[in-house]
């Protein structure tokens, strides 16, 4: 039979090795989610880059806008020859400056379709930034559960502890058999257990969530914000990913009309000057010159941007379906995450918590076995991590919600 004195130390023993694991999460820094999302957004590389292909296409529309440089040509005739043409009495030196003119709409065209992939680029830029938000959220409720669970398996602790004191006092007693108490220190260490394990998931979930913003001192306790549910759009065109797939079919239509308009020829006209060293007299040079349209007339551009064209409509169309399809599973998900969590704290918690009292309360009275209270601690804290899995799925839901309904106008 195990003395009082061990089974006693048994407790202090568990209760100093919880209170060692507790040090490890004093020094979380609280982080707010408005303050996790700006340190996100300030610290991606991937918005990083996304921030560099806008200027890279802002870059490029600037080119698209300016004119053709101007040529200047300069050329000699009849030097080096025989007989009247020997060295460079003869001479003939052309100077002339000759400028390409773009017909057919080719500069308002390419202008088009770089503006266009500017537009595309700024949109890519706001999706990438509400794909980061989403994680964030994502990862900031995930912090919030484990630092839940490790408060969770902390009072676990605390019951299982107050749980064995009274079993060693009715074993002392000769009230329930050594046995009893033998079993409700393993229930004890097995609290200690759960406590360590949580703690590590919570460690893991910090770094998780401190990885988005590239940090990786200083672990972030995530403290819970409430965010407002916000309404389904009444025009699913406006979402971010519908107006990214209509952006890339402007860009697209833009794209093909200029294919079309370099399949006309462009004039290059010239005026300069000739002095005939024979002479010595001047005259001026004007010239005017286009290419023949016989073999390369664009058409294989053309044709690949007709196809693009036709592919960037059905992947409109699929980003329509997709996006009605995200938002009404987020919907559906949050209302089911959310009646789930109001029947785990209005009926089953309270419920659950009243067994555990009347059982403690029988133990200590010698109404009921140890066994039974263990099994009542064990119900409640299956519900208590029910409730708190019920908690995580509707943060989950509500960021999906957030990111389906995400406007080119919405706020982070």
């Amino acid at each position: 039979m195990p003395s009082p004195y061990l089974s006693r130390c048994a407790v202090f023993g568990a209760a100093a090795m919880l209170l060692a694991s507790f040090a490890s999460s004093a020094f979380a820094e609280p982080v707010t989610l408005p303050e996790a999302l700006d340190r996100a957004q300030a610290g991606s590389p991937l918005i990083t880059a996304a921030e560099a292909n806008v200027r890279a296409a802002e870059g490029r529309a600037r080119q698209a806008s300016l004119l053709p440089n101007p040529e200047i040509d300069l050329a000699t005739e009849n030097v080096g020859g025989t007989g009247s043409l020997t060295g460079v009495q003869a001479a003939e030196t052309t100077l002339s400056v000759g400028q390409r003119i773009e017909l057919g709409g080719k500069r308002s065209a390419r202008l088009n379709a770089a503006r266009a992939e500017v537009e595309t680029a700024r949109l890519r830029l706001r999706i990438a930034r509400a794909d980061l938000a989403k994680e964030v959220r994502e990862a900031f409720a995930q912090v919030v559960a484990a630092r839940r669970r490790v408060d969770l398996a902390k009072n676990q602790f605390v019951r299982a502890e107050s749980l064995q004191k009274i079993a060693v006092t009715l074993v002392e007693a000769g009230r329930e058999p050594p046995l009893r108490a033998l079993r409700a220190k393993t229930a004890t260490l097995e609290a200690v257990g759960r406590v360590r394990a949580a703690e590590a998931d919570y460690a893991a979930a910090q770094r998780a969530l401190a990885a988005l913003w590239g940090g990786s001192e200083n672990l972030p306790d995530a403290v819970v914000a409430e965010e407002p549910i916000p309404p389904s759009p009444g025009d699913p065109t406006a979402v971010l990913d519908v107006q990214l797939a209509e952006a890339e079919l402007a860009a697209a239509i833009a794209a093909e009309r200029r294919e079309r308009t370099l399949s006309r020829p462009d004039v290059t006209v010239s005026v300069g000057g000739r002095r005939l060293a024979a002479s010595d007299e001047t005259a001026m040079v004007v010239g005017l010159s286009m290419p023949l349209g016989l073999f390369d007339r664009n058409q294989g551009n053309i044709a690949a941007a007709s196809a693009d064209r036709t592919g960037a409509d059905a992947r409109r169309n699929a980003a329509l379906a997709a996006a009605l399809r995200r938002t009404r599973d987020a919907t559906a998900a949050l209302r089911t995450a959310e009646a789930r969590l109001e029947f785990l704290e209005k009926r089953a918690e309270p419920e659950a918590l009243e067994a555990v009292r009347i059982a403690r309360e029988g133990f200590a009275a010698g109404r009921f076995t140890l066994l039974d209270v263990l099994d009542a601690e064990a119900a409640l804290n299956s519900l208590q991590s029910d409730l708190i899995t019920a908690e995580l799925d509707r943060a989950l839901a509500l960021a999906a919600l957030l990111r389906a309904t995400e406007t080119e106008g919405a706020s982070q």
